[in-house]
């Protein structure tokens, strides 16, 4: 997720026991040519176990180039990104606007598995609209290029992120291609991943937003689902030592200035588990003084006089 699954989160999230972690969206050119702030966002922990590098973009040369150079900085999976809605990224006709151009997406692909020797997945959603609901026939050409994996979100891009996640509309691609199926989209514990999968006939499911503020949850829906072992849930000090610790993270990735603002949002997701109340939320979210928002986080996650879980 772009500005979210940046390093120190993920590193946070594989800490707890995740299978697989997925790098924020890099665009393949801007990559390439080492636009500010891209290569940062690279900082892809890609030689890290588990870390896949999701890269967009709309030209199968960018896209093969940007492939060859992040493994050769360590990547082991290299997922393309066919998904996005954003309209910045639809625009430039990347994400999910590929989903329009099936030739030009086939190409492309062809061109990042010719590219590298790692595995390359894929990313996408049901289709454009209602009436070019394609994700089968995308997800099969894709296969048959040599994709190793499937994600499949449950709406199409018109939808965005409205309604609900459709997982018994993934089922048609689970019929049409072999190779493992991921089911992504309203996945938000163990009870609704077993949904999605029963649902989509997926072998695994994918977890985005519901992440948001339980870094630990990919972890027990593993448990729960998969039988992997079961993640240390902190409660009490040890959450605010979690929380604590992947704020100075974050301050020491991106500095002390961008880095406070970027954090604002976790902390905020935390807080929302919380119920902090508004005065206190607030003074954490606006205040700039880093050490300061260490002395209120305490505070700050206490509920009814207990630390939230």
């Amino acid at each position: 997720m772009a500005g979210i699954t940046d390093r120190p989160f993920r590193d946070l999230v594989q800490r707890f026991g995740a299978g697989l972690v997925v790098s924020e969206m890099v665009a393949s050119q801007d990559m390439v040519n080492a636009r500010s702030g891209t290569r940062e966002k690279a900082e892809l922990g890609s030689d890290v176990e588990g870390t896949a590098v999701q890269l967009a973009g709309r030209d199968p040369h960018w896209i093969a180039e940007a492939a060859r150079m992040v493994q050769d900085q360590g990547a082991r999976i290299i997922d393309i990104n066919m998904g996005c809605p954003a309209k910045k990224v639809t625009n430039g006709l990347s994400g999910s606007a590929l989903l329009k151009t099936p030739d030009l997406a086939l190409r492309m692909i062809e061109a990042v598995v010719a590219a590298v020797s790692v595995p390359v997945t894929l990313k996408t959603r049901l289709g454009w609209d209602d009436t070019l609901m394609n994700a089968p026939d995308v997800a099969r050409r894709a296969q048959d290029a040599g994709v190793q994996m499937v994600t499949i979100h449950g709406r199409t891009r018109c939808q965005f992120y409205k309604g609900r996640a459709d997982w018994a509309a993934i089922r048609a691609v689970r019929a049409a291609i072999r190779v493992p199926l991921a089911a992504n989209g309203d996945i938000t514990d163990s009870a609704t991943a077993q949904q999605a999968m029963t649902a989509s006939g997926a072998d695994a499911v994918m977890i985005g937003r519901g992440a948001q503020g339980r870094p630990w949850i990919l972890a027990q829906v593993a448990h729960d689902l998969f039988g992997a072992p079961a993640p240390d849930i902190p409660q009490g000090d040890a959450l605010v030592d979690m929380v604590v610790a992947h704020y100075e993270a974050m301050l020491g990735f991106y500095g002390a200035e961008l880095g406070a603002r970027v954090a604002r949002k976790h902390l905020g997701w935390y807080m929302d588990a919380a119920a902090t109340p508004p005065a206190l939320r607030k003074e954490v979210l606006t205040t700039r003084d880093p050490a300061r928002v260490v002395a209120l986080l305490p505070d700050a996650l206490m509920q009814n006089g207990q630390v939230a879980a």
